[in-house]
């Protein structure tokens, strides 16, 4: 697992679709589809239902978000004290 997986996660929840999250982070559409299924590879379970141009949360992703969300906030709290 991978902070910028987490990242890409973290802000395709919030915006309900990966094409906003590849503009709001200046990659692809293909980029940010990978990652999600490489994290969702890594961790053996769907974290997203993907329908026709969007997204919502499984069960399984609705239990990651604030855990993800608080990795990144330490992740960031980290840095700022290094």
């Amino acid at each position: 697992m991978e902070l910028g997986q987490l990242v890409f996660f973290v802000a395709a929840a919030e915006s309900g679709s990966f094409s906003k999250t590849a503009a709001e982070h200046y990659v692809s559409h293909s980029t940010v589809s990978r990652s999600v299924s490489a994290l969702e590879q890594e961790l053996g379970t769907a974290l997203f239902e993907r329908g026709n141009r969007s997204l919502r949360l499984t069960p399984a992703g609705e239990k990651l978000l604030p855990r993800a969300k608080e990795l990144l906030r330490l992740a960031e709290e980290l840095r700022s004290v290094l």
